[in-house]
């Protein structure tokens, strides 16, 4: 499975959406732009995407209302050792109350992984962002003798309007 990203203004990719209601695609944005998630094993109707390869995968992105992105540049000789570590923490995310999803993104170019988890409301991801299950990425870094991370990690957090 693969998941195509771009952004944009809302209005522009909402049109790309409605143009394709048989494609898994998800419309979300935050205060600085929108966001088109393209879900799919075959190629993407997008011309210019970011390309990620899914590599860990559970729930789905109907339930979600917020989505958190949490962007974790890996170093080549860290990706096996990340990799590994982040899908045994998978449960922990899993467990959180108001949890809908979660996917493990592999960048097919450049170092950047996303690791993005779904909550069903603004209490559940606030209750989540203030746990200490939030830190697995802080974790990861420390927890071997391999640099893991080539430059901190950052998050950015979209909602799934209610129309959608």
């Amino acid at each position: 499975m693969n998941i195509y990203i771009t952004t944009g203004t809302y209005d522009f990719l909402k049109q790309i959406q409605e143009k394709n209601p048989n494609e898994q695609m998800f419309l979300m944005q935050n205060a600085e732009h929108a966001l088109l998630l393209h879900e799919t094993e075959k190629k993407t109707i997008f011309s210019s995407p970011r390309k990620y390869e899914v590599v860990a995968s559970n729930g789905n992105f109907q339930q979600a209302v917020f989505l958190l992105f949490s962007h974790i540049p890996v170093t080549d000789e860290g990706k096996p050792v990340f990799e590994f570590n982040l899908k045994e923490k998978q449960s922990t995310i899993e467990k959180q109350q108001g949890y809908t999803t979660f996917r493990l993104l592999r960048p097919l170019k450049g170092d950047t992984y996303i690791m993005i988890t779904g909550w069903k409301d603004d209490q559940s991801y606030k209750q989540w962002k203030n746990s200490t299950a939030s830190k697995l990425i802080d974790d990861l870094n420390s927890k071997t003798t391999i640099p893991v991370l080539s430059s901190p990690s950052y998050t950015k957090l979209y909602v799934i309007p209610k129309n959608e």
